[in-house]
């Protein structure tokens, strides 16, 4: 499986499609164009396409203003947020008080953007309103600092940084940044959106959806000229809203909340190429390289 890139945990396991996607570019001749995600969360796929060179630019972008405060941060206050990261306790007391900066209007988005990392690190999950890894008691077999190696962290953060150039960050509602990449958007790139789940999503997410949101961006996406691919939870509402459009089903391990194992749905547009494997999420390195080297000839 591809390695971590991202600084930050997510639920859900859009890192695993990483590989797949990499053979979506291949298949279908995108390499070199841009790549658009409007719910961007921790990026990993975004990253994943940009260091190995899949992609010119990558449009990241997330209504949650903590999960954007955060990206903000890493491309524009690099220095700043490295050395918060680096000199911060990893304490009780400290996630104390860096969850109270969630809760404020005042604070600046270095401020907000390092309280999401930090509660993203130290949180079961990585859920920014879940609860402390260990307990505030710090009881359990797992601590506050289990998922906070401060070197590691700040050498991805630096990693990322070092392509600003080439990432745009945006705060937008999704729909509205799907309107407003539409007329900047070719045929070489390539927008892939993994929405809230339609049945965990409130569990999951601060930004979760009513089922008529949902409807909303799959009459949006549907009618994109750009090559496009979403991703779900397998429930016949959102096989309703989808019907006709190519899909696949695929299974995705979580480890939100409690450990268990879900059935995805993956729809994408009419004409779009998508290589044939057994498991899109479980595509290990031996298979990966192999199918790369059929695809360049």
């Amino acid at each position: 499986m591809p390695h971590f890139l991202s600084p930050l945990r997510y639920p859900g396991g859009k890192r695993k499609l990483s590989n797949f996607i990499k053979l979506v570019y291949r298949s279908n001749s995108l390499l070199g164009g841009t790549y658009a995600e409007p719910y961007a969360g921790g990026a990993a796929v975004a990253l994943s396409l940009l260091f190995g060179e899949y992609v010119s630019r990558v449009m990241i972008n997330d209504v949650d203003k903590s999960i954007y405060a955060f990206w903000h941060s890493v491309i524009f206050e690099t220095d700043q947020l490295c050395r918060q990261i680096e000199e911060t306790d990893v304490s009780v007391a400290e996630w104390t008080r860096q969850r109270s900066i969630q809760d404020r209007d005042d604070s600046s988005l270095l401020e907000l953007g390092f309280s999401t990392f930090y509660l993203n690190r130290t949180n079961r999950s990585g859920i920014i309103r879940g609860g402390i890894i260990g307990g505030k008691a710090q009881a359990g077999e797992w601590k506050i600092g289990a998922r906070f190696n401060k070197a590691d962290l700040v050498r991805r953060i630096r990693k990322i940084a070092r392509y600003r150039s080439r990432i745009v960050v945006s705060n937008l509602d999704a729909s509205v940044f799907l309107d407003k990449t539409r007329p900047v958007l070719d045929q070489a790139s390539f927008v892939y959106l993994d929405p809230p789940y339609y049945v965990k999503g409130g569990e999951l997410y601060e930004n979760h959806y009513s089922h008529e949101d949902h409807e909303l961006i799959a009459d949006l996406i549907i009618s994109f000229t750009t090559p496009w691919m979403v991703t779900y939870d397998d429930v016949k509402q959102i096989r309703s809203m989808y019907a006709g459009e190519p899909c696949l089903n695929y299974g995705l391990h979580y480890s939100a909340q409690d450990r268990y194992k879900g059935s995805e749905v993956m729809f994408y547009s009419d004409g779009l190429i998508v290589p044939d494997v057994d498991d899109p999420a479980r595509i290990h390195k031996q298979e990966f390289n192999r199918l790369q080297r059929e695809l360049q000839f």
